[in-house]
């Protein structure tokens, strides 16, 4: 039968490995180095108010008809007077937001029956809103027979303009708010070593319900708008 015979491993083989492993802790890795690294995280936050100057308009016809055909033919001449006159002042942005068409049905006697139709048509657009009031009333008198609401908005120059100011405001606050944290404790900052801005969006455009107007109102409909606010957040870490 043949022997079989284990040597013992060599003690060479044992220490190198720990050998190279106290070599590795010697020199850190950048990732560590930046974790044992002391800062401090502030945020700041701002925000601007800003006055609408732009009224957002919502407007259609809506008509009804024996058959869909007439109810059709009847929105669309409508629609094309309402967007003529529309253009004739000039608004801005202009577009057709809605096309519908819908059966009208009767319950009585516990029976479905089709009475007529319903045809809708509607539009939205933009314009100061010191002409939104009376703009309104012509829209009726032209064919309008709808006013689904009026939102407020600031213009586009007038955003970009707050976000600036918010994020400046909002960046100072959260290094202020540094200083005081760091002053307290006895600690002095050195350096920022990261930025985070978040995205300074404004909110929904004030929203105001109107209902169909009476062309023959004597007196313009008044339309007043409001402020809107732009708020900006900044994150600032700080080495100290």
């Amino acid at each position: 039968m043949r022997s079989l015979s284990i040597q013992p491993r060599k003690a060479w083989l044992v220490w190198v490995p720990l050998v190279v492993g106290a070599l590795s802790l010697a020199v850190l890795p950048p990732a560590i180095a930046q974790e044992i690294m002391r800062t401090i995280t502030v945020t700041g936050e701002a925000t601007e108010s800003i006055q609408t100057t732009l009224a957002q308009v919502n407007l259609g016809v809506q008509v009804q008809a024996p058959s869909a055909e007439a109810a059709q033919e009847e929105a669309a001449s409508r629609s094309n007077a309402v967007i003529e006159f529309l253009q004739s002042r000039e608004v801005d942005k202009l577009e057709t937001t809605g096309i519908s068409l819908h059966p009208i049905y009767d319950y009585s006697n516990d029976r479905q029956q089709i009475t007529g139709y319903r045809a809708t048509n509607t539009v939205s657009f933009q314009l100061p809103t010191t002409e939104a009031g009376s703009l309104l009333d012509e829209a009726v008198e032209a064919g309008a027979t709808r006013i689904d609401g009026v939102s407020f908005i600031a213009t586009d120059e007038a955003i970009a303009a707050a976000r600036e100011e918010a994020l400046r405001t909002a960046t100072q606050d959260a290094q202020e708010e540094a200083d005081v944290v760091l002053s307290a404790l006895g600690f002095q900052g050195q350096e920022i070593v990261n930025i985070q801005i978040d995205n300074a969006v404004p909110p929904q455009p004030l929203f105001q319900q109107a209902e169909a107007l009476d062309a023959r109102a004597s007196a313009p409909t008044p339309v007043i708008g409001g402020e809107q606010d732009v708020q900006a957040r900044v994150t600032l870490q700080i080495r100290y």
